[in-house]
């Protein structure tokens, strides 16, 4: 449901140049904007009118996304049979908690601006090495991985009257295998837990990028192939205590207990692919889940689970 923002006193095309001032904001898909009051806001910057395209390919085989670009259009553009990271894009576009209408209105930019530990455009463009480009109100642009970009719970990386303008994807990224686990209290809820792996067919470096858990995007790159205990320590160094966000979603112990869950189960499945494992069935019915340590009840769980190898083909 939208609602009036009754402080807004003017809406401007974002192609005019002016003094950015306190009460400005950049307007794309709307739809957390006009979610909620936004008290503090006087002016808004139509982003729409700026005539981006959507999605290009880029000279190295990877992919231009403007900040103005929809969920709708990123989940319908063609993906090239040399990008076996290409189911990663579907996934992450179905994680959200939305509806059809919602795709055809949010932007890939705004979800990656709000900064939300479960945006899955944040999942998706960090476990991709996506790099934002952004731009002030002078034209000067700086450039800068997604992983930086976001720094806590709707925190950012973006200075007074700056924007994102794009992040591209590069090519060697998109021709990764991929390994996905999300996990939310309910079926259709929002993610508590989300961690994709990645596996390089040039040097071998298994990754794991840890989301929606953490209050910030979390990447453990490993030069050769890690054991159990190896991604369990790394995980457990990387990510200290404070860091596992905490709200009605779910609490701090279940989102850690849920990462390295699902960091074992997505090494198993891109380094040790002969003993991987189905994930426990358990999970999505909301049944026993063996504790990996002290593990405060946060009520039923669902998760969802693919291989790229095994989407590639349906």
């Amino acid at each position: 449901m939208h609602m009036d923002l009754n402080t807004v006193v003017e809406l401007r095309d974002a192609r005019e140049r002016g003094t950015w001032r306190p009460g400005d904001a950049w307007l794309g898909g709307g739809t957390y904007l006009f979610s909620e009051p936004q008290p503090h806001i006087r002016r808004l910057f139509d982003l729409n009118r700026m005539g981006w395209e959507a999605l290009r390919p880029t000279p190295d085989g990877g992919l231009e996304i403007a900040a103005t670009c929809t969920i709708a259009q990123l989940s319908r553009h063609p993906k090239p049979a040399g990008w076996t990271a290409a189911p990663l894009f579907e996934q992450c576009c179905r994680a959200f908690l939305a509806s059809w209408k919602i795709w055809n209105a949010a932007t890939v930019g705004g979800n990656l601006c709000n900064g939300l530990p479960a945006g899955p455009m944040i999942s998706l463009t960090a476990a991709l090495d996506g790099v934002c480009r952004l731009l002030d109100r002078s034209g000067a642009t700086r450039t800068l991985p997604v992983g930086d970009f976001v720094l806590g719970a709707g925190v950012k990386d973006l200075r007074p009257g700056e924007l994102l303008r794009s992040i591209t994807l590069p090519g060697r990224a998109l021709a990764r295998r991929t390994a996905f686990r999300q996990a939310s209290l309910y079926g259709l809820g929002r993610s508590g837990a989300l961690v994709i792996g990645t596996l390089d067919p040039v040097d071998g470096e298994f990754a794991l990028h840890i989301t929606a858990a953490t209050v910030r995007p979390v990447r453990l790159g490993f030069a050769v192939p890690p054991n159990a205990e190896a991604v369990r320590e790394a995980v457990e160094h990387a990510v200290a205590p404070d860091e596992y966000f905490d709200d009605i979603h779910g609490l701090p112990a279940w989102r850690r207990h849920m990462t390295l869950r699902f960091a074992e189960e997505v090494r198993r499945e891109l380094v040790e692919p002969d003993r991987s494992v189905e994930p426990d069935r358990s999970v999505e019915s909301g049944g026993p889940v063996e504790p990996v340590g002290p593990v405060e009840s946060a009520g039923p769980v669902a998760s969802t689970a693919s291989d790229t190898t095994e989407e590639a083909g349906r």
